[in-house]
């Protein structure tokens, strides 16, 4: 019985795994010991990405170098169809959860890529 304690006690700070905390419907999963780091890799990458793109790249490229937006946008207007992908590149808050103002937005319209930022998000508020 002993020998089971002290195998089972010095065995224990070497089991790794994950946790899933539900709250409203949505699931947040960390790795135990990376949790940290594994959103700032991928914010680092996503920035990465973003700072290469040029003007005109097709929607669709823009998708499979970036995947999945955390959020989008669809606005039609005279002069033609407009999408924004947001993509989270900064932490502001501590809660795991992603918010707008913790994304870049990419623009596009018509399917091609126009520009980059807040300035040109906020530009279609004002058309």
């Amino acid at each position: 019985m002993k020998k089971a304690l002290l195998i089972a006690a010095l065995t224990a700070p070497f089991l790794t795994g994950c946790v899933i905390a539900v709250s409203d419907g949505e699931a947040e999963t960390h790795w135990a010991g990376d949790s940290s780091t594994s959103w700032q890799k991928h914010h680092k990458n996503n920035r990465e990405v973003i700072a290469n793109l040029a003007l005109d790249t097709p929607y669709q490229t823009v998708l499979n170098k970036l995947s999945t937006p955390n959020f989008t946008e669809l606005l039609k207007q005279d002069d033609g169809v407009y999408q924004v992908l947001f993509y989270a590149t900064h932490s502001i808050y501590s809660d795991s959860k992603t918010t707008k103002d913790e994304c870049t937005p990419l623009v596009f319209k018509n399917d091609k890529l126009i520009g980059v930022g807040d300035t040109i998000y906020k530009s279609l508020s004002n058309s």
